[in-house]
């Protein structure tokens, strides 16, 4: 008991800077299509990797436009990973910056999509 609190510490501590970083900082265009959200981070148990799950609020999930939007907002913050590291690095003390890993959080679609279906079972 107590062995993950370190890594939801630095979890929710890199989520704050990176959302701040998306509110303030990153002028990428490919970021302007909707409004992006940090939803989670997990960290590893050694601290060398971090995965920043991505929200994409205010698409319409049918679209075909979705999917490349999607795909911007992931290539803009990958090329804004040193960015961001570098912002990380200075905000918390650590020896070693986690290697950031950047993927699209699928749980508000999961969620449209069950209930979906449990209206579907009501009729």
């Amino acid at each position: 008991m107590g062995k993950g609190h370190r890594q939801g510490r630095l979890g929710e501590e890199i989520r704050r800077i990176i959302s701040d970083l998306l509110l303030r900082e990153l002028k990428d265009p490919r970021l302007k299509s909707g409004m992006v959200s940090v939803s989670a981070v997990e960290v590893t148990s050694d601290g060398s990797y971090a995965t920043v799950y991505i929200t994409v609020l205010g698409l319409d999930l049918k679209h075909e436009d979705s999917k490349k939007i999607q795909e911007d907002t992931l290539a803009a913050l990958g090329s804004a990973k040193g960015l961001i590291k570098r912002e990380i690095g200075r905000q918390v003390k650590l020896r070693h910056i986690p290697e950031l890993i950047f993927k699209m959080d699928t749980s508000l679609e999961y969620g449209r999509h069950i209930e979906e279906i449990i209206q579907g079972l009501d009729k």
